[in-house]
C-alpha cells in the first residue's frame, strides 16, 4: 500500500494569502547604526532634540546689516561702512553697530546687531573711506552700496527654523530614505530605532542539488541549487534577512533535524521542492510531525503544491522529547521548480515579509495590450502566465506567453510581467485584451524583438543593440513568428520556401553564410569523414531540434545521399544511431561529444574551434535576417539594418563564417 500524499481540497489563492498572512513573522525592534539605516521602518518616534538650525544663519551670500539702515535703499542706495567678514563654520569676530554691515557666506552665524541679509546681487563695493578712529580694528578700508531695502528676518534662517527642539522628526512606520537619512543626521542621531528584519530560513530539498561551483554528475540527473540563491535575493529584497542552509536530501531524519533547527533560529522558515504528492516527498510529513500544516496545494498555476503551516515550539510539542523547546517559526513550502517557487513567493510569501517589516507593496505598473498568439490555459485553476511584451510600428502593445515550463529557469528572466487568468477561462486567442501586471515599473519592452536560428554571430549583433531580445526558436519557429505578426525580425538559416511560408513579403536586411558538418572528438579517433560514416558504421550521433535550420540542411544532404543510394531517405536517417536525439541549441551537440557522450554531432566550424574538438565539413549554409515589412521604420529595426551593412566586423574571427 502507497503512503502517497495525496492533494485534496486545493485551497483556492485568497485562501492561501489568507494563511500566509496569519503567520507571524514579525521580529521586534532593534536599533542600527544611521549609516545602516536606508530603507529600513521605524519603530518608534523620533523627536528633535535641538534647534535646527541651531543659529540664526545667513541663507544668502551677501551683507549681514541692521535692516532699519536700508530703509529706502530702492530709490537712494545706502553706502555702509564694511566691519568683517563671516565665514560658514566659525563664530563670528565682529558685531555691528547702527550704519555697519559685515560680508557673510550662507550658512554663516549671524554677528550679533544683524537682522537681516542682502544678497550680493544687490549690492556693490566702492571705494575705500577714511580709517574710523572710533574702531582702528575693524575693516574701515571697505565699503558697501546697498541698492535694496531689506526686512528684518530676510535671507536669514532662525535658529529652529528648520525643526525646533522637541518637534516630533519623524513617526513611527517611516521608511527611512535619503531625505530621513539626512534630517536625522541634522538632529545628530547616529542610530535609530527600526523594525527587526524578519529571519527567513531557505532549505532547498532534493538528492539531486548540487550548489554552483561544485561538479555536476549530469548521468546521475544532478543539477545547480537554483533556488537557494534566487530565493535568497527575493527574501532580501522584500525586506527579510535570508540564512541559506545547506540543501537536503530527501531523508526523513535529516530533513526533521534541518528543519528544527531552522525554526529554532529563524522566524520563518522556506523550504523549495519535496511538495508535490510523491512517496519520496517527506517535507510535510516533518510539518505535521513537529508543527502544524495548515494548508497543503494550492489552485493555482504555476505553484500548485504549496505547503503552509508552522514548525517547532508549542504546536510541535507532540513530535519529540524537545518539540515544546524551540521557539518555533512560521513556514511554507514552495514548489521545487524555479519559476513555481519565485511565483508563489512574490504572490503570497513577499507581502508578508513587506507587512512584518513595515514595506509597502512596491508601486505597481500596469499596461493593457492584446494577445499576439493564442495560449490554452488549464481551466479550474487560476493561472499566473508569463508574458513579454513587443510594440509594433504603431506603438500598440502585443503580448506573447514566454512560459517554457516551470522547470525552465529562463521563463521569469526573458518575461516582463504576468496575465491572471481566471480559473474559468481555458484559452486565450490572438486579439483578445489583456491586461499584463509588470514585474517593476521600470519594465520596458524590448527595442526589438527576434525570434529565429540561434547563431554566434547573431548573438554578437545583439550585444551591438540596446535592451534587445531574441526567442531562439529555431528557423522555422522564427518564420512563423514572423508570418504571425510578433516578431520585429526573424533569423533563418539554411533553404525555406518564402511563399510556402507565408513569408514572401518579408524584407531581406542581409545576412552571411557559415560553414556546418559534424563535429567530433579531436583529432578525430573514429575517422568519421563524412554522413556515409553515419550511416554505415555504428557510431553515436546527436542531432538539433527540427526547428533548426541545421536540421533542415542535414535533412537535405541526407535526402541526397539517399537518391545517389537508390534508397529511401527514411533508411537512410534510421540507420543513423542518435539521429532522433534532439539537442535544443547549437553548441549542445557539440558539448555532448566534448563530454565523450556521443562520437559525432551536428554542429558549426565554429563551436568545434571553440570548444577544442575535431570538425568533419559537409557544406555551407546562409543566414538571413528577414524583417517584419510592417516595421522596417522601427529605429531598432533600422539600427540592425544598419549593423548588417558592416557584417565582416562582426564576424572577424568567426572561423566558417563569411559575409553574403
Amino acid at each position: 500500500m502507497s503512503d502517497r500524499k495525496e492533494f485534496r481540497d486545493l485551497a483556492d489563492p485568497e485562501r492561501a494569502r489568507e494563511g500566509v498572512a496569519s503567520l507571524d513573522l514579525s521580529a521586534g525592534t532593534e536599533r542600527v547604526p544611521l549609516e545602516d539605516a536606508r530603507g529600513r521602518v521605524l519603530a518608534e518616534r523620533v523627536d528633535a532634540g535641538l534647534d535646527v538650525p541651531g543659529f540664526d544663519r545667513a541663507a544668502m551670500d551677501g551683507y549681514a546689516v541692521r535692516a532699519a539702515d536700508t530703509y529706502g535703499a530702492d530709490s537712494d542706495p545706502e553706502v555702509l561702512p564694511v566691519v568683517g567678514s563671516v565665514h560658514a563654520g566659525e563664530s563670528p569676530e565682529v558685531s555691528l553697530d547702527e550704519g555697519e554691515a559685515a560680508e557673510i557666506s550662507t550658512g554663516a552665524v549671524m554677528p550679533e546687531g544683524a537682522d537681516a541679509v542682502v544678497i550680493v546681487e544687490r549690492t556693490e563695493e566702492v571705494e575705500a573711506g577714511e580709517t574710523d578712529g572710533d574702531h582702528p580694528d575693524r575693516e574701515q578700508d571697505r565699503r558697501v552700496r546697498v541698492e535694496t531695502a531689506v526686512t528684518p528676518g530676510e535671507n536669514v534662517m532662525l535658529a529652529g527654523a528648520d525643526i525646533a527642539a522637541g518637534e516630533r522628526a519623524l513617526g513611527p512606520g517611516t521608511e527611512l530614505t535619503p531625505r530621513e537619512i539626512g534630517l536625522l543626521s541634522a538632529l545628530g542621531v547616529d542610530e535609530v530605532p527600526v523594525r527587526a528584519k524578519p529571519r527567513v530560513a531557505i532549505v532547498s530539498t532534493g538528492d539531486e542539488l548540487v550548489r554552483p561551483g561544485g561538479d555536476l554528475d549530469h548521468r546521475a540527473g544532478q543539477i545547480y541549487d537554483v533556488n537557494s540563491y534566487a530565493v535568497a535575493t527575493a527574501v532580501e529584497e522584500a525586506g527579510g534577512e535570508p540564512v541559506v542552509y545547506p540543501h537536503v536530501g530527501d531523508d526523513m531524519a535529516a530533513m526533521e533535524e534541518t528543519l528544527v533547527e531552522a525554526a529554532a533560529d529563524c522566524d520563518l522558515v522556506l523550504t523549495s521542492g519535496s511538495t508535490s504528492a510523491s512517496a519520496v516527498d517527506v517535507v510535510y510529513r516533518v510539518i505535521e510531525d513537529r508543527g502544524e500544516l495548515l494548508l497543503h496545494g494550492v489552485a493555482i498555476k504555476p505553484g500548485k503544491p504549496m505547503l503552509v503551516g508552522r514548525i517547532g515550539g508549542e504546536s510541535g510539542a507532540t513530535g519529540g522529547e524537545s518539540g515544546g523547546d524551540e521557539p518555533g517559526a512560521a513556514y511554507v513550502g514552495l514548489p521545487g521548480y524555479p519559476v513555481s517557487a519565485l511565483t508563489i513567493f512574490r504572490t503570497f510569501v513577499a507581502p508578508a515579509i513587506r507587512s512584518a517589516v513595515g514595506l509597502p507593496e512596491p508601486r505597481t505598473a500596469r499596461v493593457d495590450g492584446e494577445m499576439a498568439v493564442g495560449e490554452r490555459t488549464e481551466e479550474g485553476r487560476r493561472r499566473l502566465l508569463a508574458v513579454g511584451l513587443v510594440e509594433d510600428a504603431d506603438g500598440r502593445t502585443l503580448v506573447y506567453p514566454v512560459d517554457k515550463g516551470s522547470g525552465a529557469t529562463t521563463t521569469l528572466t526573458a518575461a516582463d510581467g504576468v496575465v491572471d487568468v481566471p480559473a474559468d477561462t481555458n484559452a486565450l486567442s490572438a486579439g483578445d485584451a489583456v491586461t499584463v501586471d509588470l514585474f517593476s515599473p521600470d519594465v520596458r519592452p524590448p527595442t526589438l524583438l527576434g525570434v529565429g536560428e540561434d547563431d554566434p554571430a547573431l548573438s554578437r549583433l545583439l550585444d551591438r543593440l540596446e535592451r534587445p531580445r531574441y526567442l531562439a526558436r529555431g528557423s522555422r519557429g522564427g518564420l512563423r513568428e514572423l508570418r504571425d505578426g510578433l516578431a520585429d525580425v526573424a533569423v533563418v538559416a539554411g533553404p525555406f520556401d518564402a511563399d510556402g511560408e507565408g513569408v514572401a513579403d518579408a524584407a531581406a536586411l542581409g545576412g552571411w553564410s557559415r560553414e556546418w558538418g559534424l563535429v567530433v572528438p579531436a583529432g578525430n579517433p573514429e575517422g568519421v569523414s563524412g554522413l556515409a560514416d553515419l550511416v554505415d558504421r555504428d557510431l553515436s550521433f546527436v542531432n538539433r531540434g527540427t526547428e533548426s535550420g541545421l536540421r533542415t540542411s542535414l535533412s537535405n544532404a541526407l535526402a541526397d545521399l539517399a537518391d545517389e543510394r537508390g534508397v529511401d531517405r527514411r533508411d537512410v536517417t534510421e540507420a543513423i544511431s542518435g539521429f532522433d536525439l534532439a539537442a535544443r541549441a547549437f553548441e549542445s551537440p557539440a558539448r555532448s561529444v566534448a563530454a565523450g557522450d556521443a562520437d559525432a554531432a551536428l554542429g558549426l566550424r565554429a563551436t568545434a574551434t571553440k570548444l577544442d574538438l575535431g570538425f568533419v565539413p559537409v557544406g555551407s549554409q546562409s543566414v538571413r535576417v528577414l524583417a517584419n515589412p510592417e516595421r522596417l521604420e522601427k529605429a531598432s529595426v533600422r539600427e540592425l539594418d544598419e549593423l548588417l551593412s558592416d557584417i565582416g566586423s562582426v564576424l572577424d574571427g568567426l572561423d566558417g563564417f563569411e559575409t553574403g
